[in-house]
C-alpha cells in the first residue's frame, strides 16, 4: 500500500479473493479475482469484476456462465490454487491440466478441490473503470464447509499473470 488516500482507506481491507472459470467456444478460462460480493438477498445476485486485461475476461465477455469458487485462508493447497490461477495466465499455459476439475452441465469447468463453488448465469455486464463487472444469477450452488475464505492480504504477495 502506498500513500496515496485511497489506499489508506483501503488499508486492512481483507475481503476474499474467489476463483472465477469460465467456458466458450471451445476454450476455458480462469483467474483469481479480488472484486467479488453478493450484491442481492431476494433475488440473490453476485458482481464478479474482472480485469480487461486478461483471458479470462476475453472468454468471459463470450461466455453464458461463470463459476465461482470459494477457497478457504488455512489451507496450504487452496492457496496452491489461489497461486496457479493468480499468477500465470491462460495465454502462455491451460491452469486446467494442472489441477483437478470437472465440467458443469452449461460447460463450466468446476475445480474439485474448491469447497464452496457455485455456477451462475450471466445477467448483465458493466464497465466499472478496469474491470467489467458481471452480475451472476445463481444456478448451481455446492457448499462444503464453512471455513475462512483466502483473503486478500494472503494473496498480496503473488505476482499477477497480466497487471491488472
Amino acid at each position: 500500500m502506498g500513500n496515496d488516500p485511497i489506499d489508506q482507506f483501503t488499508s486492512g481491507f481483507d475481503g476474499p479473493v474467489l476463483l472465477v472459470t469460465t467456458s466458450a467456444d471451445g476454450e476455458r478460462a480462469g483467474c483469481l479475482v479480488g472484486f467479488a460480493t453478493q450484491c442481492s438477498i431476494d433475488p440473490v445476485r453476485f458482481l464478479v469484476c474482472l480485469s480487461r486485461t486478461n483471458r479470462t475476461f476475453r472468454v468471459a465477455a463470450k461466455a453464458e456462465l461463470l463459476g465461482v469458487h470459494v477457497l478457504e485462508r488455512d489451507d496450504p493447497g487452496q492457496l496452491a490454487l489461489a497461486r496457479l490461477f493468480g499468477e500465470n495466465t491462460g495465454d502462455e499455459m491451460d491452469k486446467f491440466a494442472r489441477c483437478a476439475w470437472e465440467e458443469d452441465t452449461g460447460g463450466v469447468p468446476l475445480l474439485l478441490d474448491a469447497p464452496r463453488r457455485m455456477v451462475g448465469r450471466v445477467l448483465d455486464r458493466m464497465e466499472l473503470g478496469d474491470h467489467t463487472g458481471y452480475l451472476v444469477e445463481p444456478l448451481h450452488v455446492q457448499a462444503k464447509g464453512r471455513n475462512a475464505p483466502l483473503g486478500l492480504t494472503r494473496v498480496l504477495h503473488l505476482e499477477a499473470g497480466h497487471p491488472a
